[in-house]
């Protein structure tokens, strides 16, 4: 996996702790594989691509 090991990980998610706080990460990996999702999607050719925004107040 790109020559990351356990601990460059463990770097990098104490990294992303200190930038984005513990409270943002969830939202955060929600994202991120929704994104990955998508790509795979797109790749496959599918036309449709999830896209749910949020609901406005």
């Amino acid at each position: 996996m790109f020559g990351f090991g356990v601990p460059e990980l463990l770097i990098i998610g104490a990294i992303l702790m200190l930038i984005f706080g513990v409270g943002k990460l969830p939202e955060l990996g929600s994202s991120f594989g929704k994104a990955i999702s998508n790509f795979r999607k797109a790749a496959d050719g599918r036309d449709q691509i999830e896209i749910n925004p949020k609901a406005e107040s």
